[in-house]
Parts: C-alpha cells; structure tokens; sequence
C-alpha cells in the first residue's frame, strides 16, 4: 500500500498509545510503518505537523450533532464525544495540555465551530463563550487525565493515605471534611464527567 498523510498519521497515533509521546520520533514512526524516515517528509512537514495531526484525527471522530438540536442537547453530544476520543487517546490530551500540539484541520476545525455555536446560541456573548469554552475543555482534560493515569506501582507509605484521613479527620476539628469523607473516598472524575457537565450546562442557562 502506497504511503499516504493518513497512513502516516494512524500509525504515528497507534506508537504514541502504545509507548507514550517520547517515543514519537520520525524514525520510530517510519521503522512501524515498513519506510525510510525521508520518506515521512513527502507527508508531513516535521514532528509539530505529526503531533498536530494525530490531534486533528482524535477531533475528527467525533460526529456532529444534528443543528436542529436545543443548544444544550448539541452541547452534551459534542462534549461525550471528546470525552470518549480524548479517553481513547489520552497521549494527545497530554499533548494538548502542555501546548505542544494543535488540531489543525477542517474537520476539527467543524468541532470547534458546532461547539462555539451551541455556545452562542445559548445567548452567551463572544468574550463569555471563550470563556465556557475554555472551561469546558479544562473539565475535558481533567477528566481523562486522571481517569487514565499511568498505574505503576505506588510508592510504599507506612499508613496509607485513606487511614491517614480517616485518623486524623475529626467531627470536633473538622466538620465539613468529617462529614463529606466517606463520599469522597467512593467518587473519582471519571464518574464524575456528566455531573459536572450538568453542572457547566446549568450555569449556561438563562435565569
């Protein structure tokens, strides 16, 4: 099969899932991909352009929602899709934190669009839907980040942290952490996307 931009970039996305970012490199990519290194150039411009399109790809599997849609129903589709893509790939919302990657596409490109105009038509204005955007993809990354953190071994303690709570946490020095601990100690930010979500929504909606 001839080379193509798409055939680089699915094998430079399946490398980056499997051994991490740090072992993106174009030799690596093209060693996976049966070629000479010079041969990525005919393809994509350098690592920047590779890491930019492994993060086009990820927006890109993420459907439209129907335009005849309420705002906030357009919203919650667009935001479980990036939530289920960035799962899937969390090496490029690692990327997308630390800035080192962009989607630069048009299909990602009609994601970022449908996402800005549920935002507007909730009758928020430019400088708010900036902001609700930011924070919704703040609430993104968090989520997956720590829902899909690496699980090596933990480093020993001699009392774990949970009976360290629970020794020190008292109902007479402090209440609040008393009474909330035991929800806390059985909640985590994966289950908790959708409330949050709900919770973003809400403050979205006109009084």
């Amino acid at each position: 099969m001839a080379l193509t931009r798409e055939k680089v970039l699915e094998v430079a996305l399946r490398l980056a899932d499997e051994e991490g970012l740090a072992a993106l490199s174009m030799r690596k990519v093209a060693a996976a991909a049966g070629v000479e290194a010079m041969s990525l150039y005919n393809h994509v411009e350098n690592k920047g352009d590779l890491l930019d399109g492994l993060t086009a790809r990820v927006f890109e599997d993420v459907s439209l929602p129907d335009p005849a849609l309420p705002w906030d129903g357009r919203l919650r589709e667009l935001a479980g899709g990036l939530h289920a893509s960035f799962t899937r790939h969390p090496v490029v919302v690692r990327a997308l934190a630390a800035q080192d990657a962009n989607p630069r596409s048009a299909g990602a490109l009609r994601v970022i669009d449908a996402l800005l105009r549920a935002l507007l038509d909730a009758g928020l204005d430019e400088r708010a839907v900036a902001r609700a955007y930011r924070s919704l993809l703040g609430m993104l990354f968090g989520s997956v980040l720590t829902g899909t953190a690496a699980t090596g071994s933990p480093a020993v303690r001699a009392e774990p942290v949970v009976a360290y709570f629970r020794r020190m946490v008292t109902a007479e020095e402090l209440p609040s952490l008393c009474r909330v601990l035991p929800a806390l100690e059985t909640g985590d930010c994966v289950q908790d996307f959708e409330y949050q979500l709900d919770l973003l929504i809400g403050g979205l909606r006109p009084v």
